[in-house]
């Protein structure tokens, strides 16, 4: 299994960041309203530039001028089942704190994804 992360980001516009342990990096997408917990819920999901794997547990203030200056928490953690995974989609099944259950990824264009819980 896997890990994976949700930071809550409280930078210039509060977000979610959501991280998959992947190919030894953190893959990684900002979610502006937040992971779906309810099924079927479908949120819009930007992914962002790779992390290394010692973010996984970071928390705190990333100082003003640096880039994604605001505090950092972690909103849930824990490990993942990769089940299927494609360039347009992956599910996953995750096995966190708050977030339990299968997920999907689906790739809209460019950046843009949907995280939906199934």
């Amino acid at each position: 299994m896997s890990r994976f992360v949700v930071q809550e980001h409280h930078a210039s516009h509060l977000h979610w960041d959501f991280r998959l342990e992947m190919d030894g990096v953190l893959k990684s997408w900002a979610i502006p309203k937040g992971p779906p917990e309810k099924k079927m819920i479908k949120r819009l999901a930007i992914q962002v530039d790779d992390h290394d794997l010692e973010y996984i547990n970071f928390e705190g203030e990333i100082e003003e001028g640096e880039y994604g200056a605001g505090n950092v928490f972690i909103w849930d953690s824990g490990t993942y089942i990769m089940e299927s995974e494609s360039k347009k989609s992956k599910v996953i099944e995750l096995h966190g704190n708050r977030l339990k259950g299968r997920y999907s990824l689906v790739h809209l264009k460019e950046k843009q994804w949907l995280l939906i819980k199934l």
